[in-house]
């Protein structure tokens, strides 16, 4: 028996935010849009070409609907989600109400108490979380019977004629909020280690999303900066994110410096696998579901201390055997969150539901 055409909804808070959960969101609607009718839950059309721009994605098929989850009462969500097959939910900790055949519910942070109404709950098909360390940590009221799918990563075509520079990069929306990417931490890192000697050939460029909100953040960073070899990149194109990757040596993240909270912590760390996948060897603070990607001197490095951040660094520079040794590593290792796997995954997850 095949498969039918099916009416499928996917809602995102934060569309607008241009993060790992948005691309998360976009593949599978872009994916799922081949066959069958992908509608997102937006007020802003235009989300449809700044996502295509900011990820690289070919979202043509999908299309934009009136935000029912944020702009209407609880009758209307229940009358106008009952009109889908499928309604996939990207959780802000919440759990919507909906009347859809079939719903999704997934989540990318840890959330220690969801307030999870049992006959919400009871609407949901399936739990899906980003990575084992969100599910672990996720409550278990909604995590114990999670199933893990980790996100979808692009694959970095390796440049023609590009020579890669002494160049650090870090990629993460500039944000001293939630799920902040300490972005200050690496820059107070770096000069650091450019002052002492020991990073002085190399440059350190930040590239990341930015929102009006973050304004204020990004232009502190930006006088953190002065006089130290460090670039700033707001709100660039997934072709100039690719340029950047194909000629950078080490990847830098910061995301759960300091922090306790899981919540606060990174949850799994699509650019980093991105990254591995360009040939460019990680150096990431070792908590959360970084610790799922990268093994200490098999695929990357991982650091606890701004010092040893500096000290692998310096190491990378000078250690030509182990740096290729960590690139071979690296791209082995993203191979395991390609897209295909990613798709496929979310395919067997559904298979039978439209039938």
């Amino acid at each position: 028996m095949e498969t039918k055409k099916m009416k499928i909804g996917f809602y995102n808070p934060y569309f607008d935010g241009m993060g790992g959960g948005e691309r998360y969101t976009l593949t599978l609607a872009g994916h799922w849009s081949q066959p069958h009718d992908v509608v997102l839950f937006w007020d802003d059309p235009k989300i449809i070409s700044k996502s295509e721009k900011r990820f690289g994605l070919d979202l043509s098929r999908v299309r934009v609907t009136p935000n029912i989850f944020k702009n209407a009462n609880i009758f209307e969500k229940l009358w106008q989600s009952r009109k889908y097959d499928l309604i996939f939910f990207l959780s802000d900790g919440s759990i919507p109400a909906t009347m859809a055949k079939h719903n999704i519910l997934h989540f990318q942070v840890p959330f220690a108490s969801v307030l999870a109404d049992p006959w919400k709950l009871k609407r949901y098909d399936a739990v899906v979380c980003n990575s084992e360390f969100t599910k672990n940590e996720l409550d278990p009221q909604v995590g114990m019977n999670a199933v893990v799918i980790y996100p979808p990563v692009q694959r970095i075509p390796a440049g023609r004629n590009v020579e890669r520079n002494n160049q650090i990069l870090s990629v993460g929306r500039f944000t001293g909020h939630f799920q902040a990417k300490k972005q200050e931490v690496l820059i107070s890192a770096f000069r650091e280690g450019y002052q002492s000697g020991a990073l002085r050939d190399w440059e350190l460029v930040l590239a990341g999303g930015l929102l009006a909100s973050d304004q204020e953040y990004f232009e502190k960073l930006s006088r953190l900066v002065t006089g130290i070899p460090v670039r700033l990149m707001a709100n660039i194109t997934n072709d100039e994110l690719i340029a950047l990757y194909q000629t950078s040596r080490v990847y830098w993240h910061a995301a759960g410096y300091g922090e306790t909270d899981p919540a606060n912590m990174e949850h799994f760390g699509i650019t980093t696998a991105e990254a591995m996948g360009a040939g460019v060897v990680p150096v990431v603070y070792g908590a959360g579901g970084q610790l799922e990607i990268v093994t200490d001197n098999i695929n990357g490095m991982i650091w606890q201390t701004p010092n040893e951040l500096i000290e692998k660094t310096k190491i990378l520079g000078e250690d030509k055997k182990l740096y290729e040794k960590l690139v071979s590593g690296g791209r082995v290792r993203s191979d395991d969150f390609s897209v295909t796997e990613f798709t496929r995954a979310f395919d067997v997850l559904i298979a039978g539901w439209g039938k």
